[in-house]
């Protein structure tokens, strides 16, 4: 079993897995492609640890399906050291965020699921087992099936049945977001210290994370992905030193410097275009943000004198940074906020909208809202239905034909949120009909 000296310089050799130039679409209802992932390049050698980073839904798992097997490219190439990789990548192992254990079976019994078709005879596999379960912290539990377990016990059968195969590269996606914050870091600190001491035979690891925190405690190298589509826009070498501290100065400044690379990936400062006298404004998405959210950002903000460092934001918030910055560009697109910098400034009109009380926002809301070009698209579409009203299906379908890229479900979802709020638009779950439900007077009152 190779140790920790054993291995080889990070980026040495050929390549473990390999994507070159992969871009991934998916077909929605047989149509219209939907774009998800674009020229992506990326290479996992011996003796490393990548952390792919990125907020949801800019493609990050698909990509890790793609570059073991478990899924295909539209195009480009996927390698297994170095050649054309055909089927499920050999060396590969997978931990999923949902734990996908077998609630029939106990842990000894999950964790050698993990041995099959590997050809070990039973004295080596039951070796395997018992191994792999003293060193993920097992013991006493190879009995116990999956419903009396915790979140974190569940998580270390999964990494057990992960490891008991012997992969070279063992892949995890966003393996600790469905754990308590205390489980989940005190995972996180096992696993490192298990690659440290080179206890698991694997050569590399790949991370799957949204947690700017998680990704420099683990990772030699950090991939940033931006989203719509999904494409590497950075590639960040983390040379800190084993063990990390998140308390060590160096630690807390090399995440600063992501969280100003990850604001400028997704709050450029760049000038507005001003739109032409009589253009139509120009349809562009809606980031998955609620109104709820939104509202209690911009009173964060308001208590911070109209000015606020997103990073305190996010902690005031109590949210990951990734979230707080598709908050942000969702207050900045209705012209509640500037993003300068790392900063989130109130506008005047956002100020209002703070300070007022629900009739007062909900009154601006219903003004700011027709002002974007999906609603005001979606508006004119309700005004010439008969009755005033769709079907939520050819609405879906108008979101995919206007924006091609985005998950219509989830765009749908934040459409109703925002028209909801805004009186402008409704939808009866019921007849699951959206209708046209403002007028000239405005959004009704409601008791504040």
């Amino acid at each position: 079993m190779p140790t920790a000296h054993d291995r080889l310089e990070p980026g040495s050799g050929v390549p473990i897995a390999e994507v070159r130039h992969v871009e991934k679409r998916f077909l929605v209802d047989g149509k219209l492609d939907l774009l998800v992932l674009r020229d992506i390049n990326l290479a996992i050698h011996s003796g490393e640890v990548v952390c792919v980073l990125g907020p949801s839904g800019c493609g990050k798992s698909t990509l890790l399906r793609i570059l073991t097997g478990l899924t295909q490219p539209s195009a480009g190439e996927v390698l297994c050291h170095g050649e054309p990789l055909r089927g499920i990548h050999p060396g590969v192992a997978v931990v999923f965020q949902s734990f996908a254990l077998y609630p029939w079976l106990s842990v000894e019994e999950n964790v050698r699921v993990g041995t099959h078709s590997k050809g070990y005879d039973r004295r080596e596999e039951a070796d395997r087992v018992r191994r792999v379960i003293d060193m993920v912290g097992l013991d006493g539990f190879e009995e116990a099936y999956p419903k009396e377990l915790s979140g974190g016990m569940k998580q270390r059968v999964g990494i057990a049945r992960a490891l008991v195969g012997g992969p070279e590269l063992l892949c995890m996606d966003e393996p600790f977001s469905a754990l308590d914050v205390l489980t989940a870091e005190s995972l996180r600190a096992e696993v490192a210290a298990l690659w440290s001491r080179g206890e698991t035979g694997l050569r590399s690891l790949l991370v799957i994370t949204h947690l700017i925190d998680e990704a420099v405690y683990l990772s030699d190298r950090i991939v940033m992905l931006g989203a719509n589509p999904g494409q590497v826009r950075e590639v960040v070498p983390n040379s800190l030193p084993h063990p990390r501290d998140y308390r060590d100065p160096a630690f807390r400044q090399m995440v600063d410097a992501l969280h100003e690379v990850i604001t400028n990936i997704h709050l450029p400062d760049e000038a507005k275009p001003a739109r032409a006298p009589g253009r139509p404004p120009r349809i562009v998405p809606l980031p998955p943000a609620r109104i709820g959210e939104m509202i209690g950002l911009l009173r964060i903000v308001h208590e911070h004198g109209d000015r606020i460092d997103l990073f305190e934001l996010a902690e005031d918030l109590r949210l990951e940074f990734g979230k707080v910055i598709l908050v942000s560009k969702a207050a900045e697109l209705l012209d509640f906020v500037d993003t300068p910098q790392q900063e989130v400034v109130l506008t005047s009109l956002g100020r209002t909208f703070a300070a007022g009380d629900a009739n007062a926002r909900k009154r601006i809301m219903h003004q700011q809202l027709p002002v974007l070009g999906l609603f005001a698209y979606l508006l004119r579409l309700l005004n010439n239905a008969p009755g005033k009203q769709l079907p939520a299906e050819v609405v879906e379908e108008q979101l995919i034909l206007v924006l091609p890229t985005e998950a219509p479900e989830a765009l749908f979802e934040t459409v109703i949120d925002w028209g909801r709020y805004g009186e402008i638009i409704g939808y009866d779950p019921d007849t699951q009909h959206v209708y046209l439900a403002g007028d000239e007077t405005g959004p009704r009152t409601v008791d504040a």
